[in-house]
């Protein structure tokens, strides 16, 4: 069985755990790098804007499944070391807690309740939804492009995971995403021949999707692993030169996940493995194990990203760092400070483009993916610590937010700043205000879901069958009887637009009169709602055959909505 069914350790993290010996500000010292200018002049790039350069990738693990998802593993993949056995606080694999609400398919765990009562429930990667869910927040955050892993395709793993890339393609066409294959090399013995096998036969064919990336022309792969400095990465510098040319002989843009200190040769990285770094097109040295501060970050620009620009420059080679918004359970996050601290470094120093690991990295808690965001959240028996582990408020989807400021400010929309320009709870959101529930709002004029159609962009309507994302609503609690509901759809506001003139809409990032509802509840178990913005009654106007909108003095079948929580 391998090693990732066995454990959560999953190949590079906790190997290069191991390597880093000690917090990045003493590594540094070790390794008696000279400390570079404080400030950097931007760099030459290789290449012009692309689907990797002037971009945000993410790394997508997309290697969760769940028993009963009919995922040809049929096993708790990487949510617990026992896969055979339902997760619970002794069958752990996770650092964090995710939030599930988006999700329509989720699988209970042995966990107790949330906070909040709710089944401490999963979601499966191998569900479609899920990729498509995944793919919709990238779209809806401004996230580029999503690197998908793919480790060792060869044993058990394999179906599921060929599996998964054909979800990943699908969800990145239908978003307008792009995505790549990511090879981690990490374990595998024969991979010198076997990679070459797999890229011809199975992975090459994506290439054809309109949503595979592309670079300079070319199809975009990457491949993580090579040069480290341990056993898991035994390869020779000619067998990994090798491979690296030979996919650059077949077309491709080749991007290469290499050790930390892959420019030193120190500590992480083999000697005599120049000539493989600089056979790649893009280099993306690995980060997660190395910083934890603020401190540790700004260590790393001077001493590892400005001198790696240059190298990269001298050699036509792009750049594209990774960063990571820090692990959940070690308190690292400090609410957003610690990942947009390098945000602004790499920005300022010129790099061509940023890796964050990881989307969704469960198991080390660096996922940027939306995450349990206080103790109502978590199963109450787990012990994991939740977004606001240190005092302040963070939205569920605060990281997503973030990443999104982060990639304005890379392609030059947004104006270079040491400042979160984003706060952590929601924005125009107090932090006193309270998401009581998730809730779904059935017309009781047709029986249909009311739905924020096209995503959010176009007016709330009630003719849905079903409730997916888009029929979800966070019920903000204002106090006295007053709500908002926040669209899972696009993550805005309902707002009576036009002081209810107009009919209703999700795309509000604040709470004013126009968002706020007074919630009545009737005696056959329905609820109404009156506009703050004019004093009428919200109506399935029509019967449902048009949008809702704020215009009627009384309440009839038309106002009345059965309203549920998911």
């Amino acid at each position: 069985m391998p090693k990732s069914h066995r454990t959560p350790t999953w190949t590079r993290r906790r190997v290069l755990g191991a390597t880093a010996g000690g917090t990045a500000a003493a590594a540094l010292g070790a390794f008696g790098i000279a400390r570079a200018a404080s400030a950097a002049t931007a760099s030459a790039t290789a290449s012009g804007p692309g689907d990797v350069v002037g971009k945000i990738t993410v790394g997508y693990q997309g290697w969760f499944a769940c028993k009963g998802d009919a995922a040809p593993i049929n096993a708790w993949w990487h949510w617990a070391p026992n896969s055979a056995q339902t997760p619970s606080p002794s069958n752990n694999g996770i650092k964090a807690w995710p939030d599930v609400r988006d999700y329509a398919q989720t699988y209970p765990t042995a966990f107790r309740h949330l906070g909040n009562g709710r089944t401490a429930s999963l979601f499966s990667s191998y569900d479609q939804q899920t990729v498509d869910t995944h793919f919709l927040w990238m779209q809806q955050y401004g996230i580029d492009t999503a690197a998908l892993q793919r480790f060792n395709p060869t044993g058990s793993e394999g179906p599921t995971r060929d599996a998964m890339a054909r979800k990943v393609r699908s969800a990145a066409e239908a978003y307008g995403r792009k995505f790549y294959i990511m090879y981690d090399v990490s374990g595998w013995t024969a991979m010198q021949s076997e990679i070459k096998t797999d890229w011809t036969n199975k992975m090459s064919a994506h290439t054809r999707s309109s949503a595979y990336a592309h670079q300079n022309g070319k199809p975009v792969v990457c491949i993580w692993g090579f040069g480290f400095n341990d056993s898991n990465h035994p390869f020779s510098a000619s067998a990994c030169l090798d491979v690296v040319n030979w996919f650059k002989s077949h077309g491709c843009y080749v991007v290469g996940g290499v050790p930390t200190w892959w420019r030193t040769g120190n500590s992480d990285s083999r000697s005599g493995f120049a000539d493989v770094y600089h056979a790649f097109n893009m280099l993306s040295p690995w980060m997660v194990g190395r910083i934890g501060t603020v401190s540790d970050a700004d260590n790393f620009y001077n001493q590892a990203t400005v001198p790696d620009l240059q190298d990269c420059a001298a050699h036509g080679i792009d750049y594209q760092p990774c960063m990571l918004p820090g692990d959940v359970s070690a308190r690292q996050r400090a609410h957003g400070d610690f990942m947009w601290r390098q945000f602004y470094n790499m920005v300022r120093a010129g790099v061509q483009g940023i890796y964050i690991s990881m989307y969704d990295e469960y198991n080390e808690g660096n996922q940027i993916a939306k995450t349990a965001e206080s103790k109502d959240w978590v199963p109450t028996d787990s012990g994991l610590l939740a977004l606001d582990e240190d005092g302040t408020a963070c939205s569920a989807d605060y990281y997503l937010r973030l990443t999104g400021d982060g990639g304005r400010m890379l392609k030059g929309d947004l104006a270079v700043t040491p400042t979160r320009p984003t706060q952590p709870t929601a924005a125009g959101i107090s932090a006193g205000t309270s998401d009581t529930a998730t809730v779904t709002l059935r017309a009781r004029g047709n029986s249909k879901f009311v739905t924020a159609a096209s995503a959010g962009a176009q007016p709330l309507i009630a003719n849905r069958d079903a409730a997916g994302l888009w029929e979800r609503f966070d019920q903000l609690d204002l106090g006295n009887g007053t709500i908002a509901l926040r669209s899972r759809a696009n993550g805005r506001i309902v707002s009576a637009d036009n002081a209810g003139a107009s009919a209703l809409i999700s795309n509000r990032t604040s709470i004013g009169a126009w968002e706020t509802f007074h919630l009545v509840h009737n005696s056959n178990g329905t609820v109404s709602l009156l506009a703050s913005a004019n004093g009428k009654y919200v109506t399935a106007e029509n019967g449902g055959a048009g949008p809702l909108i704020a215009n009627r003095t009384s309440i009839g079948t038309w106002e009345q909505f059965d309203l549920a929580t998911v």
